[in-house]
């Protein structure tokens, strides 16, 4: 369908009063197709054409937390999930640095706090293409993204991150996660988090979001930073400080890899986290860990 199909089909669902409302073609989809639709009473909406699979998968997420202050509404499913409405938050997606803390603790109690358990039968990591656990969701990801990190990280390096996946404890409880919870789907405004775009859901820990935000932006990579943040999750920890810098490894290695596809202007200040948080863990484990 074109945008003036779904114009039309959506005064047809009376989500619209006319097709005279002008529709305007939005960036930053890099897969998908966005439209602003301007309407005369001041409320705006996104329409967001994709892959029914990733469509649905999106709504999903949307009406699971619905009563999200920083998640846009859903305001129509099209019925073979050829596209979806949304509203539109106002702000910029530009990343205000120096404020990290406050806009993570921010997507903590105004997002995160609030996620839900789900079923773990259709199994772990993408919501739209499952895998059979957490570890292995994790492996996969790890396996794709040193592919592109290749030699920017020592042969020891990539060997430490993959033990580190298959060591890990599988996960006993599950939830549904925004999936891409970085900077780039924040909208902000004066400085503050106004809202979360563009889920990508994944069936997992939380902690899996808090840390890939974290991660998401090169700045403030530090352990002050991460555990001014740590402290405010409401889900039950790991008993121990060395697990949770393992799995904030891992998520740094996984950015790594994005950002050399995507941002390879932040790749050097990244290796310097690398190496920050690879120490850390690496003393850790070698003291023994440090209890919470």
């Amino acid at each position: 369908m074109n945008i003036e199909q779904i114009m039309q089909d959506l005064v047809h669902h009376n989500v619209l009063h006319s097709v005279a409302i002008p529709a305007k073609r939005l960036s930053g989809g890099t897969v998908s197709k966005l439209y602003l639709i301007e309407r005369t009473d001041g409320n705006s909406y996104v329409v967001k054409m994709n892959e029914p699979r990733v469509v649905k998968s999106e709504s999903i997420y949307l009406n699971y937390y619905q009563s999200s202050h920083l998640l846009p509404k859903l305001i129509f499913l099209e019925p073979s999930n050829t596209y979806l409405v949304y509203s539109f938050i106002t702000g910029s997606t530009d990343y205000p640095e120096g404020n990290k803390r406050e806009i993570l603790q921010t997507l903590i109690h105004g997002l995160v706090n609030d996620y839900k358990e789900v079923s773990t039968q259709q199994g772990w990591g993408w919501a739209d293409q499952p895998s059979k656990s957490w570890r292995d969701f994790l492996e996969e990801e790890r396996s794709e993204k040193s592919k592109m990190i290749g030699v920017h990280l020592a042969d020891e390096d990539h060997e430490l991150v993959c033990n580190l996946v298959q060591n890990m404890e599988e996960e006993r409880e599950a939830f549904l996660l925004h999936g891409d919870c970085g900077v780039h789907n924040f909208i902000f405004d004066g400085g503050r988090l106004q809202g979360v775009i563009d889920p990508t859901p994944v069936i997992g820990n939380p902690l899996y979001d808090v840390i890939y935000a974290f991660c998401s932006s090169p700045d403030e990579l530090t352990i002050e930073t991460f555990h001014s943040i740590l402290d405010q999750i409401r889900f039950e920890r790991e008993a121990s400080l060395t697990r949770i810098y393992e799995k904030v490894l891992i998520g740094l290695y996984l950015r790594i890899g994005i950002a050399i596809k995507h941002h390879p202007s932040d790749l050097d200040s990244y290796l310097v986290s690398w190496q920050y948080w690879r120490n850390i863990v690496l003393q850790c484990r070698n003291e023994g860990g440090l209890d919470l």
